[in-house]
C-alpha cells in the first residue's frame, strides 16, 4: 500500500513566511519520465499550495544521482536558498551499481545538509522495479496511479526551511 500525502495542514505553517522562501530544485536526466513527474509535483505544490512565486524557485539539471550531492553543495555556496530538493530515481538492475549509487548519494546529501545548515530534502526514489518508481511518481499503470512523492518533498522543504528560520508553528 502506498503512503498518502504528508503535506502540512492549513494553519500549521506561516503562509507569508512560506511564500517568501527561496527553493532550489536539482533533478537528474536519468529516468526522465519519472523525474519529470516528480519535479512537476514539487513545482506545483510549491507554487499552488504554498504560494511561492516561480521566480523564487530555481531548477537545475544534472547528469545523474551521483552528481546531486556535488551540485547541491556547489549551489548552496551562493547563500541564496532556504531549502534544496534534489530529485533522482534509482532502479535496481542486475549489478551492484544501484547499491553503490544509492548509499553514496544518500549519505552525501545528508552530509551536505548538516554541513551547510540548509535543509536538503531526500528526493531520490530507490526502487526495485520501474513500476514501483512510476507509482511513487503518481504515474503508475492501472487504476491505481500511485502518489507523487514530489508533493511530500515540497512540503518537507517548506516545513524544514521555516523550522530553520525559527518560524515553525508550535503544537
Amino acid at each position: 500500500m502506498l503512503d498518502k500525502a504528508k503535506t502540512l495542514t492549513h494553519g500549521a505553517y506561516d503562509a507569508a513566511a512560506a511564500s517568501a522562501l527561496k527553493i532550489l530544485v536539482i533533478h537528474t536526466r536519468w529516468n526522465v519520465e519519472i523525474v519529470s513527474a516528480l519535479r512537476d509535483g514539487v513545482l506545483a505544490t510549491l507554487t499552488n499550495q504554498y504560494a511561492i512565486p516561480r521566480s523564487n524557485i530555481d531548477v537545475v539539471e544534472v547528469p545523474g544521482a551521483f552528481e546531486l550531492p556535488f551540485a547541491t553543495k556547489a549551489l548552496l555556496k551562493q547563500g541564496k536558498y532556504d531549502a534544496v530538493i534534489p530529485i533522482g530515481v534509482l532502479i535496481k538492475g542486475a549489478t551492484v551499481h544501484f547499491e553503490y549509487i544509492s548509499e553514496s548519494a544518500t549519505h552525501a546529501l545528508m552530509n551536505v545538509g548538516l554541513e551547510s545548515g540548509t535543509p536538503v530534502i531526500f528526493g531520490i526514489l530507490t526502487c526495485l522495479t520501474e513500476e514501483q518508481a512510476l507509482q511513487r511518481a503518481g504515474i503508475g499503470s492501472g487504476a491505481e496511479k500511485g502518489h507523487n512523492h514530489g508533493i511530500d518533498w515540497a512540503a518537507a522543504a517548506v516545513e524544514m526551511a521555516l523550522l530553520n528560520q525559527g518560524k515553525a508553528r508550535k503544537h
